[in-house]
C-alpha cells in the first residue's frame, strides 16, 4: 500500500505532464510546422486551438465515464487516445490532417486530467493526499515553461516531429504503470448519461474557452470573439436551468454548497486566472521586451519550476502546522506579491535577481496550488467524487483561458494608453499588476472557509487535541494510524 500511494501520483504527475508540456512546446516550432505542411502560422495557430476546443467539449463526459467503465481503463484508453493523436500530428501533411489529429489529442487530454485524479483520490489514502497532490501539481507547472524552450531546441537541432513523437515512450510506460499498479475501482451507481446537457455544457464551454483564448492574439476579429464568449455564456445558462431539473447533470453545481469545494472553486479561479497570465507574459516580456533568445528565456523562466519542485517534500508539514484556511489566504497575497515583482524587471535587471525572484515565488504559487487541489475534495462523498473532478478540472481549463486573456488585453490596454504601436518591456509591468490584483483577490475566498477545513487531511486538528491534552508524539501518529486504516477499510470494500 505504501507503495501504491508513491507510484499512483507518478504515474497521474506523467501523464499530465505529457500533455501540459505537449500544449505549450508547440508554440516555439509553429514556424517551422507550417513551412513544412505548407501553410501560414496564423492559419496553423487557429487549428492549434482546436485542441482547446475538444478539451472542453468533452471534459464534462470524464466523470460519467469514468464511473461507467472504471477509472483505471478510462484513464489507460485516455493517454492511448493522445498518444494517437500524437502520432497522427507528427505525420500530418496538411492542416486538415493536423486539425483532426490535435482533436484527437484533445479528446484524449480531457479524460485524462479529471479521471487522472479521481483515480488518485480513490487510490491514495486521506491521510497522504497532500504529498500527492503536490507531485500531481509539480507538473502543471513544469510544462508550460519548460515546453517552449524544449520546442525550439527540438526544432533546431532535431525535427519538429518528434515534438509529438517524445509522447509516445512515456505513454506506453504510463498506460503499463496504470494497469500494473492502480486498482480496478468502478462505481457502484449507475447513472444515465445526461447527453442534453454534455451538448449545452460542451458548446457552452468550447465557445467560452476559445473566445477567451484568442482575445487579445489578434488571431480573430473582435466581433467574433465576443460572439464565442456571449453565445458560449447563453448556452452555459441554459444548461444551469436544465441541471436544477436533472438528477444526473455532467457539471453538478449544486456541490458549490460544500464551503471547501466552493472556495477551491471560486478562490482558485481568481488565483489560477492571475497566476495563468504569466506562462503567457513572461516569455514574452523576457523575448520582445529584453531581447533574449528563446531557449534563454526559457533557462531564466524555469526558475519557477524549480521552486514547484522544491516545494513538494514540505506542503504536507507546511499545511499541517498553519491549516488550510491560514495557509491558503496568506499565501494567495504571497504569491501575488512575488507575481506583481516581474512588474520591476528591466533590461538592467540582473538575470540572477529575476531567477531567485522566480525561484522563491514558484515555490509559493506551488503550495498554493497544492492546497487548492486537496482541499477541493476535503468534504466530497466518495459517490460525488468523479463529479467534483470534473467540475474542478472545468473550472481549471476556463481559468487559464481567462489569465491569457486578461494578460493580453491589459498589455494592449496599456500600448493604446501609451499610443505605442510595437511591443516593448514598458508595457508588461501594468498587466503583472493586474493579474497579481486578481490573484490577490482570490484570498477573500479562502477566508470564509471555516477554521478547521479540511482538517481530515491536513491532520491539523488532531495534533492540536492531542497537544492540548498532553499527549506524546506517539498519540499523533495513532490517531493518523487510525484515519488510515478507516480508509483503507473502506476502500478495500469497494474492491471486494
Amino acid at each position: 500500500m505504501v507503495d501504491k500511494q508513491r507510484v499512483i501520483p507518478l504515474i497521474v504527475a506523467t501523464a499530465l505532464f505529457m500533455e501540459n508540456m505537449d500544449s505549450t512546446v508547440i508554440a516555439t516550432s509553429l514556424p517551422a510546422i507550417a513551412a513544412d505542411i505548407g501553410t501560414s502560422p496564423l492559419t496553423l495557430k487557429l487549428a492549434i486551438t482546436s485542441y482547446l476546443l475538444s478539451l472542453a467539449v468533452f471534459i464534462p463526459a470524464s466523470g460519467w465515464t469514468a464511473d461507467r467503465f472504471g477509472a483505471r481503463l478510462v484513464f489507460a484508453i485516455a493517454v492511448g487516445v493522445f498518444m494517437v493523436g500524437s502520432v497522427g500530428c507528427a505525420l500530418s501533411t496538411s492542416v486538415t490532417d493536423f486539425v483532426f489529429a490535435r482533436i484527437l489529442q484533445g479528446m484524449g487530454g480531457a479524460m485524462m486530467t479529471p479521471v487522472g485524479r479521481l483515480v488518485l483520490l480513490r487510490s491514495v489514502d486521506k491521510s497522504a493526499l497532500v504529498n500527492a497532490m503536490a507531485w500531481v501539481t509539480v507538473p502543471a507547472l513544469i510544462g508550460p515553461v519548460i515546453g517552449p524552450p524544449l520546442g525550439g531546441f527540438i526544432t533546431t537541432y532535431a525535427s519538429w516531429h518528434w515534438i509529438f513523437l517524445i509522447n509516445i515512450p512515456i505513454g506506453l510506460l504510463g498506460i503499463f504503470m496504470a494497469l500494473r499498479f492502480i486498482d480496478p475501482i468502478k462505481s457502484e451507481e449507475r447513472e444515465p448519461f445526461d447527453l442534453y446537457g454534455m451538448v449545452l455544457a460542451g458548446i457552452g464551454l468550447a465557445g467560452i474557452a476559445f473566445g477567451l483564448s484568442v482575445a487579445g492574439l489578434n488571431l480573430l476579429p473582435w466581433s467574433t470573439v465576443v460572439a464565442l464568449v456571449v453565445g458560449g455564456s447563453i448556452s452555459m445558462t441554459f444548461y444551469v436551468l436544465h441541471a436544477r431539473r436533472t438528477g444526473s447533470p455532467v457539471l453538478d453545481f449544486s456541490l458549490l454548497k460544500l464551503p471547501t469545494l466552493r472556495a477551491a472553486i471560486l478562490g482558485g479561479f481568481m488565483f489560477r486566472l492571475g497566476i495563468g497570465a504569466l506562462p503567457f507574459l513572461l516569455p514574452l516580456l523576457m523575448q520582445i521586451g529584453f531581447g533574449l533568445s528563446p531557449f534563454k528565456s526559457g533557462l531564466v523562466t524555469f526558475g519557477s519550476s524549480l521552486g514547484a519542485m522544491g516545494m513538494k517534500a514540505l506542503a504536507a508539514r507546511i499545511i499541517r502546522a498553519f491549516g488550510f484556511r491560514n495557509l491558503m489566504t496568506m499565501n494567495a497575497i504571497i504569491s501575488a506579491v512575488f507575481l506583481a515583482a516581474c512588474a520591476l524587471f528591466t533590461v538592467t535587471t540582473p538575470l540572477l535577481i529575476i531567477m531567485i525572484i522566480l525561484v522563491v515565488g514558484g515555490f509559493f504559487r506551488s503550495l498554493e496550488f497544492t492546497a487548492i487541489n486537496t482541499v477541493a475534495y476535503a468534504e466530497v462523498e466518495t459517490i460525488q467524487m468523479s463529479r467534483a473532478t470534473t467540475l474542478v478540472s472545468v473550472n481549471q481549463q476556463l481559468a487559464v483561458s481567462a489569465g491569457v486573456a486578461v494578460g493580453a488585453a491589459s498589455v494592449e490596454t496599456t500600448m493604446w494608453l501609451s499610443h505605442v504601436n510595437e511591443l516593448n518591456a514598458s508595457v508588461f509591468a501594468p498587466a503583472f499588476i493586474v493579474v497579481a490584483l486578481t490573484s490577490a483577490a482570490s484570498s477573500w475566498f479562502f477566508w470564509q472557509m471555516p477554521d478547521d477545513a479540511g482538517h481530515e487531511i491536513s491532520g491539523r486538528k488532531a495534533v492540536e487535541i492531542s497537544s492540548r491534552k498532553g499527549a506524546d508524539k506517539g498519540a499523533a501518529k495513532a490517531a493518523v494510524k487510525a484515519a488510515t486504516e478507516d480508509t483503507q477499510d473502506v476502500r478495500d470494500q469497494r474492491l471486494g
